[in-house]
């Protein structure tokens, strides 16, 4: 149900000419681990966040689910292929095509919006920033998404992850006292 064809779009095209430009096996390496790194830095933002007893851990947690659930969605919604595996695309750089659909980015609309739950750790925020742009960076390098499925994300991102964040509050109270009544070990004391 592709609305327009991101093939023709000229921001999209420009952006794949200019990685084409700055491409190299060495790069391909580096953007490959990237887009995977979320496997290690997501959990380790929920574990830092749980240790320092910051109730942003729940919220953290539901809202990373739901921003994942709504982008499979709309992917399968939209169900636009991916610009790595159309035959007219084929000299773009491209690395390990991916068989999902493409619009929006997996990476833009989930990480996005979790700046918000650290946004209290100044060093922490300014490191997840910089991994976040290397990482949105990658998805157009590596021919998995065009600049525009990039954008459209963060937007999808930004706005639900801004309205979780105004309540998160009552839900982190609400998921804490769940925890405390199932295992209450493991709640954070709320301050």
């Amino acid at each position: 149900m592709t609305l327009f064809d991101p093939a023709a779009i000229g921001i999209n095209i420009a952006a794949f000419q200019f990685m084409n430009s700055i491409a190299s096996p060495s790069l391909n390496t580096i953007m490959g681990y990237l887009a995977e790194s979320f496997y290690i830095v997501l959990p380790l933002i929920a574990i830092f966040l749980y240790l320092k007893k910051d109730m942003n851990f729940y919220s953290y947690m539901i809202i990373a689910v739901a921003l994942f659930v709504i982008s499979e969605v709309l992917k399968y919604i939209f169900a636009e292929p991916r610009p790595c595996s159309l035959p007219s695309l084929s000299w773009i750089n491209q690395v390990g095509c991916e068989s999902s659909y493409s619009f929006p980015s997996n990476h833009a609309t989930v990480l996005t919006g979790l700046t918000f739950f650290v946004g209290k750790y100044k060093y922490i925020r300014v490191l997840y920033v910089i991994w976040l742009i290397l990482v949105l960076f990658g998805r157009v390098y590596l021919g998995a998404h065009y600049l525009t499925d990039v954008i459209a994300g963060v937007i999808i991102s930004l706005i639900i992850a801004y309205i979780a964040y105004r309540y998160r509050e009552k839900a982190n109270r609400l998921l804490n006292s769940i925890v405390r009544r199932v295992v209450p070990s493991l709640a954070l004391k709320e301050v």
